[in-house]
């Protein structure tokens, strides 16, 4: 098993476990990982602080608006605000990959990862 493997199914298990969301897309998961890069691997660029407005800001212009393609609009922050509230704003673990993962499905764009 690969290291992006190895991660992957810990994201996977992340979310059915602690958020439990039921059913999980595993190669939509693998892209979403897949989209945040070098950071995947990095354990504080790995995970969204949702704390940080400056780091909310940078996924709606560097994912939402950059890779996604989408407008600006406060539906963005909206969608944005809504992945935080499927953490939970006390989970200190709000993995990049889950993040863009749920807002890729937000936003319906899964064919951009096939």
């Amino acid at each position: 098993m690969g290291k992006l493997d190895e991660v992957v199914a810990k994201l996977e298990a992340n979310m059915t476990d602690k958020l439990g969301i039921k059913k999980v897309d595993s190669a939509l998961l693998r892209a979403a990982a897949k989209a945040c890069g070098p950071a995947l691997y990095n354990k504080d660029a790995s995970t969204v602080s949702s704390g940080d407005q400056a780091e909310l800001d940078r996924v709606k212009n560097n994912f939402l608006i950059k890779k996604l393609g989408l407008k600006d609009s406060p539906k963005l922050d909206e969608a944005i605000q809504e992945v935080v509230d499927t953490f939970g704003s006390s989970n200190r673990n709000k993995y990049r990959a889950i993040f863009y993962y749920l807002l890729i499905q937000k936003f319906k764009k899964e064919s951009m990862f096939k």
